[in-house]
């Protein structure tokens, strides 16, 4: 899960909103926004008010589909069977697609959430319902996934725009996958540190991972996390420093 990509000159800034945070200050700052689906996080009034929100500012969404585990946030595995990650997706998407078309608002993408999206990682049976189901619903859609992971293998394989994505507050393992939460130093509070590693990301620097090694990561997207205390704070402090690296932050062509 490493290569040695060229340095991008733009990047998008995505998070993850409609889970009951601070959107209206996060939203202005990023370029794409996944919307929570009803199942980790949100429901109907939450995914129709962050639509609108992110339409009025043309901030980008998409679905942000997660295991049905709000007590857990979404962050704890429900099921690995294919056939059940592919209903319960199917359904967080439906349920989003039809508040949009109520709104005349565009759904553009589809990141999976917390557990969910790790799983999809490494696992090749749910990356691959995942991605079929997403191709079914939304076949004109991006699908978001880790960088270097076999989630975007399988959009590929489904015709789908496969979107690489990094993480400005999260460290990484030396095969490229993102660090246990349970780790010490698997989230990274320091803004400022944040910022240093967006650019890092976005330029194609290396980056050092919390086992001691070093991986380089070609990234389409950076996530800037809602549910983190300053979160808008950090959004700023990341945009700034990308800017001041000569990179634009837009959404994707």
């Amino acid at each position: 899960m490493s290569g040695a990509p060229p340095p991008a000159k733009s990047i998008d800034l995505n998070a993850d909103v409609g889970e009951g945070y601070a959107d209206a200050e996060l939203l202005p700052l990023v370029t794409s926004a996944n919307v929570a689906c009803g199942a980790h996080a949100g429901d109907a009034a939450s995914m129709r008010a962050t639509l609108e929100l992110a339409h009025a500012l043309g901030v980008r969404s998409g679905a942000h589909p997660g295991f049905p585990d709000r007590s857990g946030f979404g962050r704890r595995i429900t099921t690995r069977d294919p056939a059940a990650i592919a209903a319960l997706v199917g359904e967080q998407i439906t349920a989003l697609l039809r508040i949009a078309a109520q709104l005349d608002a565009a759904v553009a993408h589809v990141k999976p959430h917390g557990a969910l999206y790790n799983l999809s990682a490494v696992d090749d049976a749910v990356a691959d319902a995942i991605a079929a189901t997403v191709a079914r619903l939304l076949p004109a859609a991006r699908l978001v996934g880790l960088a270097g992971s076999c989630s975007l293998v399988a959009a590929s394989r489904h015709g789908l725009v496969a979107v690489a994505e990094g993480f400005v507050d999260r460290a990484y393992l030396r095969d490229g996958t993102l660090a246990p939460r349970a780790l010490d130093g698997a989230v990274i509070a320091d803004p400022h540190q944040a910022a240093r590693r967006a650019v890092q990301l976005a330029t194609g620097a290396s980056v050092t991972t919390l086992d001691g090694a070093t991986v380089t990561l070609h990234v389409d997207t950076l996530c800037l996390h809602g549910d983190a205390p300053g979160a808008a704070a950090r959004a700023r402090l990341v945009r700034t420093a990308l800017l001041a690296a000569g990179v634009e932050v837009t959404a994707p062509a």
